[in-house]
């Protein structure tokens, strides 16, 4: 929370340029407000920076891509639009570091091994943000949020949030292929697979 804060008042004055930069772009609202499951599955409102016009579309990844501006793909890509996203560190829904927060209606569609990815905090940023982000598929995705929950120290949040950096600079994995943002997930029929030991 203390970090939060002091990253939203370091860059309070990027989030104002890019707020300006949205409500010209794409009107208002400035901002994306929607609820996803928290720790134990409990439901917050997350806020981000609007990325997509607002009219009706079809739903999934068809939709998106009708809805995503050039514009909202580059705050993507450079993840401009989650500084909103502080706020809710400092409230306590998140956590800088951790799973990220899907939608509330893939709740019923995750195995018990995959569920325990909301034993923790949902982050802004997390392991499977930096080792491929949409680019990867959902049981991998999965497998790095279950590891990270049994292996989470404060060395690893750092050397997450070090190499968050990295992937932000060099724009990897912003989407799944075929898709603007990342495919609809439909559950899964066999286990996780496993990922490698990170922890040095």
């Amino acid at each position: 929370m203390v970090a939060a804060s002091l990253l939203a008042i370091l860059l309070a004055p990027v989030a104002a340029v890019v707020a300006v930069l949205v409500a010209l772009r794409l009107g208002r609202p400035v901002l994306f407000r929607q609820a996803r499951p928290g720790r134990h599955g409990r439901p917050f409102v997350m806020i981000k920076f609007r990325t997509m016009h607002t009219e009706e579309s079809a739903s999934g990844p068809a939709g998106d891509r009708h809805r995503l501006t050039r514009f909202g793909l580059w705050l993507r890509s450079t993840s401009l639009d989650e500084l909103p996203s502080l706020w809710n560190v400092i409230r306590g829904e998140m956590s800088l570091v951790g799973p990220r927060p899907l939608l509330l209606g893939y709740l019923g569609r995750y195995t018990p091994e995959q569920a325990r990815r909301h034993e923790v905090r949902p982050g802004i940023t997390g392991l499977a943000q930096v080792n491929g982000r949409n680019a990867l598929d959902w049981e991998e995705r999965f497998s790095y949020d279950t590891w990270y929950v049994d292996n989470r120290s404060l060395r690893l949040d750092l050397r997450i949030l070090l190499a968050t950096a990295r992937t932000v600079v060099a724009r990897r994995g912003i989407a799944a292929p075929g898709t603007p943002t990342a495919h609809e997930f439909h559950g899964t029929a066999g286990p996780s697979r496993q990922v490698a030991d990170l922890s040095r």
